[in-house]
């Protein structure tokens, strides 16, 4: 009962820890049920940004696809912290899809003191693409598909600076910026070339 009081209480819900996902609607009833969510992520569950808990993205998941995300996703996070084989493919399981990004999205891991002191067993290139390998693994297993995504913030490699003043006036001049733009088909095929 007391887990129960909980799941309906917003001011509860909303200083929970947050994951990305990626939704898309993929008809008009999804269309609806993500404006509904994105109304209640904005005027109920806002707490420094809009959140949607996953009570009310499970009340309302109907024509929506769920995707896992980047770095920050909880299927992405759980790799990092090594939970076991089954706790992993239970989060995968959550998911409609399954995302990788390319290797330099997540180099950050490998160049950050705090993110080697977090995930120590992170040290090299290799981990990184060992970290899509088990995705795509788990894709396989799960009867996912698992999709090649650039987490795509900006067109142009030079459009960076925009995102690297807005993150100075976020506090968060201290993150190497990233190259988080529209890679062509070309780029990802040779990117995701080691698979």
């Amino acid at each position: 009962k007391i887990n129960a009081l909980s799941d309906s209480n917003p001011d509860i819900i909303k200083r929970l820890r947050t994951h990305h996902c990626v939704l898309l609607a993929k008809n008009n009833t999804g269309r609806v049920n993500l404006y509904s969510m994105i109304s209640d992520s904005h005027l109920k569950y806002f707490f420094k940004k809009p959140r949607i808990p996953k009570s009310l993205l499970m009340k309302h998941r109907e024509g929506i696809l769920v995707g896992s995300a980047c770095v920050s996703g909880e299927l992405f996070e759980a790799l990092l912290e090594e939970r076991g084989d089954e706790a992993v493919a239970g989060i995968a399981d959550f998911y409609d899809y399954l995302e990788i990004q390319p290797r330099d999205n997540n180099r950050f891991l490998l160049e950050s003191p705090r993110m080697q002191e977090r995930y120590p067993q992170i040290r090299t290139e290799e981990d990184l693409l060992d970290l899509n390998r088990r995705i795509v693994k788990l894709g396989e297993q799960l009867g996912k598909p698992v999709v090649a995504t650039g987490d795509v913030h900006f067109m142009d490699p030079e459009d960076g600076i925009y995102r690297d003043i807005i993150q100075d006036g976020l506090g968060m001049a201290d993150e190497d910026p990233a190259p988080l733009y529209l890679r062509t088909t070309e780029n990802m095929l040779q990117e995701f070339s080691y698979l």
